[in-house]
């Protein structure tokens, strides 16, 4: 006697094939496009991926080469001699006379890591206060931390300078920090993903119970918008590591650049041509630059999907 069940191999077809099972994959047809255009939608995301990929297949190839190479072989396939390492090795010593790159590299985690943190914590804050406390001015003051958005840093970059000389944050590690803890795009992410996610009764049910208010910030609200904390942390931490133009203005020392402005400051030394080998130096520079974001995201990537989507669903 045979049986059936759930589990019980299903019976092949007349061809010889056994049926195929059920997926999870949605239709073409029912996101309203038509049958055979998953080819094409394919083949756009391919070269999608080729564009943004380009770049980096040409860092990581030209890095291994010499400064002859890098002008003389074609950009896209390796040469000898293999030079990475000796490139690499370049980045721990003053090659160009502008700086160290380890150092600059070290800067970058510091103003990048603790602004990011500070972010993260007042961008919280706010969100929560403007999303769940109601007060005289709270939309005409939100409103009005949105309005920096639309203001250019080269606007406000000689009156900010003369402030910094005033108060002598420049070139101090904290002129970089504290206007990089300010993130307007973070707190309206919070107040936006706080309001999806975090119920009025639960708060309401909390200090009916007698929690004080900075006991469900921090027991209630906060492990319910750890994709949205996460996707702040991930924006400034980019925002400050491409910035440019700040620590251009306010750091006068090379010791305390960032990447970028001692990466500008090395291409500088390579365009001059008063330095030998500084092309390739300069090209894996900018290699290991993208390497800790890359790494960054891969970790924090679901996170920030989520959170992402969290904040563009709801209004």
């Amino acid at each position: 006697m045979t049986t059936t069940g759930p589990h019980t191999a299903q019976p092949p077809t007349r061809r010889g094939r056994r049926r195929p099972r059920p997926t999870d994959t949605v239709p073409v047809h029912l996101y309203g496009l038509r049958r055979g255009t998953g080819p094409l939608l394919t083949l756009v995301c391919a070269l999608f991926a080729a564009f943004i990929l380009a770049p980096l297949l040409w860092l990581l190839i030209n890095a291994t080469k010499t400064q002859a190479n890098v002008y003389g072989t074609p950009g896209f396939w390796f040469a000898r001699p293999f030079h990475l390492f000796q490139n690499l090795s370049a980045l721990g010593r003053n090659v160009s006379g502008a700086g160290v790159y380890l150092q600059w590299l070290g800067n970058t985690l510091l103003y990048a890591g603790t602004a990011a943190i500070g972010s993260t914590i007042l961008s919280a804050m706010a969100g929560y206060g403007f999303s769940r406390y109601r007060f005289r001015g709270a939309n005409a003051l939100f409103y009005l931390v949105m309005a920096t958005l639309l203001v250019p840093i080269t606007s406000v970059a000689l009156p900010l300078f003369l402030v910094y000389a005033k108060v002598g944050l420049v070139n101090s590690v904290w002129g970089m920090i504290l206007p990089s803890m300010v993130s307007p795009v973070g707190i309206y992410l919070m107040r936006t993903y706080i309001d999806a996610s975090v119920p009025r009764d639960l708060i309401d049910a909390a200090r009916m119970d007698g929690a004080g208010e900075i006991r469900i910030f921090l027991r209630i609200a906060l492990p319910l918008t750890v994709p949205g904390l996460v996707t702040v942390l991930l924006l400034t931490v980019v925002a400050v590591w491409n910035n440019y133009f700040l620590p251009l203005i306010i750091f006068s020392r090379s010791s305390l650049y960032p990447l970028t402005v001692g990466l500008s400051s090395l291409s500088h030394a390579a365009e001059t041509g008063s330095k030998a080998e500084l092309v390739p130096v300069l090209i894996a520079g900018g290699l290991v630059t993208i390497l800790p974001l890359i790494v960054l995201f891969l970790f924090l990537e679901k996170y920030f999907r989520g959170g992402a989507l969290q904040g563009s669903t709801t209004g």
